[in-house]
């Protein structure tokens, strides 16, 4: 109770704020305003200017200079569909200007949504050395360690006295996105080593930076995947990695903030692909654009499931003898995919996280399979019990209960092994989507059942 009362005060206050400051502009309150609005969190500024609509955007735009937007900007969450309709609204040299005072790597995210002729535009009218960073930085992959980077970082060659380099950090600090890790180079501007700010701090002044700089520095190249580097932040504890080229050049540094970005939109996507969808639809989606998304799965799945009604056809006699066989279908087709599609869970994060190698992908697999056993007689058990109580037809109940057994059992073992074969093969495995898995069991289990249904069919008649 206590948590939603404050969630309740918590959202009146946003809604408070909000009336607030549309007040306020509306009525030309602007000194109030500005002071009302530059006390709030760069988060909550966001999300004000996330909700206002498109009058009381451009009323901000007028009153708030391009550093100060630029500071709500780095925080700001919208479709990336919507940014080209933002920057058509803006006076092009005040757009330029608020990219100029954002950080490097979030300027690029925002223009790599943008089209080439307005990309193009900004940066000619960007300050020289602006403009020469962030096209550096847009010639790199979007999804890779490169289109993630920033190039504001603090930099000490290894030859630098502690005394000087102390200045140095000094004078870089305001342009940095990180102080506290810092990176040490050669002469030739290659990657020697990396020490924390504590380190310089405690340093003796006569001491060189290569004296206390730890030379091992796990770094990322340039064209690494950025999932892969986030997996590696997370598994050395890093708030910031060192980026390089293949001949070791510092080309500049990823930060733990665009790792938790990673980490959201990799999670997201992987729950799409389980979900069957090629993206998680967007809320504002339109219901074509929504149908089109996620129609080529199931028109994939459609000619699957046309897979399920020939056997099912073939197995026309059996039925015909014996109807009572096709109550049970839901309960064996839809167990053994709900087990599969549990199965395919586990091995996708397990993936994902790296916590599965190839030592354990067997070891990985017999566990799924085992539980599938385990849990399918279980479940065969009661059902057996169930069908003596309901029907007294202990062949049908055998024949059930074998069917959910097995089925369960390949089903998980199904469910565990197409990612691990995907993996192996290069393709994400997150596309093993659940309706895909639990389609290739429904086929799988028909025929289980219908193959022991068919067996014994002369103690069933």
């Amino acid at each position: 109770m206590a948590n939603e009362k404050e969630s309740i005060t918590l959202e009146d206050e946003q809604v408070y704020n909000k009336v607030l400051l549309d007040d306020l502009l509306i009525n030309n309150h602007i000194d109030e305003f500005r002071d009302e609005f530059l006390s709030m969190h760069t988060y909550e500024q966001s999300e004000y200017f996330e909700d206002s609509d498109e009058d009381i955007r451009q009323r901000i735009f007028e009153v708030l200079s391009p550093e100060e937007v630029a500071d709500f900007f780095e925080q700001l969450e919208i479709d990336e569909d919507e940014y080209e309709a933002l920057f058509d609204t803006m006076d092009a040299n005040y757009a330029s200007k608020i990219l100029e005072d954002m950080s490097y790597d979030n300027a690029v995210d925002i223009m790599n949504q943008l089209s080439k002729q307005k990309t193009v535009s900004l940066l000619t009218l960007m300050k020289r050395e602006d403009a020469k960073e962030i096209k550096a930085l847009l010639h790199y992959e979007e999804d890779t360690a490169g289109g993630i980077m920033t190039t504001e970082y603090i930099s000490l060659k290894a030859t630098m006295p502690v005394k000087e380099a102390l200045i140095h950090v000094k004078e870089q600090a305001p342009n940095a996105e990180t102080i506290y890790v810092i990176f040490a180079v050669n002469d030739d501007k290659q990657l020697a080593g990396v020490l924390s700010l504590r380190d310089l701090i405690v340093a003796e002044n006569d001491a060189y930076i290569e004296d206390i700089m730890s030379e091992r520095v796990i770094s990322a190249n340039a064209a690494d995947d950025q999932e892969d580097v986030a997996q590696k932040m997370r598994d050395y504890d890093f708030i910031a990695m060192p980026v390089v080229d293949y001949q070791d050049h510092l080309l500049g540094i990823i930060t733990i903030d665009d790792i938790l970005d990673v980490m959201d939109e990799e999670a997201s996507e992987d729950y799409s692909r389980l979900a069957g969808v090629s993206d998680v639809d967007a809320t504002n989606d339109s219901v074509i654009k929504t149908a089109r998304k996620r129609l080529p799965w199931l028109i994939i799945l459609t000619f699957l499931g046309m897979i399920t009604a020939t056997i099912l056809g073939s197995f026309e006699d059996t039925l015909s003898k014996v109807a009572l066989l096709a109550a049970f279908i839901p309960i064996i087709s839809g167990m053994s995919g709900n087990s599969g599609t549990q199965s395919l869970a586990v091995s996708v994060r397990n993936i994902s996280t790296g916590e599965i190698d190839e030592q354990s992908k067997f070891k990985v697999a017999l566990r799924e399979t085992g539980s599938g056993f385990l849990s399918g007689l279980v479940c065969a058990i009661l059902l057996f019990i169930i069908i003596m109580v309901l029907y007294g037809q202990p062949i049908l109940a055998t024949i059930v209960g074998s069917s959910l057994t097995i089925a369960m059992t390949v089903g998980t073992l199904v469910g565990s092994m197409i990612p691990l074969v995907m993996n192996k093969l290069k393709i994400d495995p997150a596309v093993a989507s659940g309706p895909f898995i639990t389609t290739i069991n429904d086929i799988v289990s028909m025929l289980i059942y219908f193959g022991l249904a068919t067996s014994f069919m002369s103690y069933l008649t």
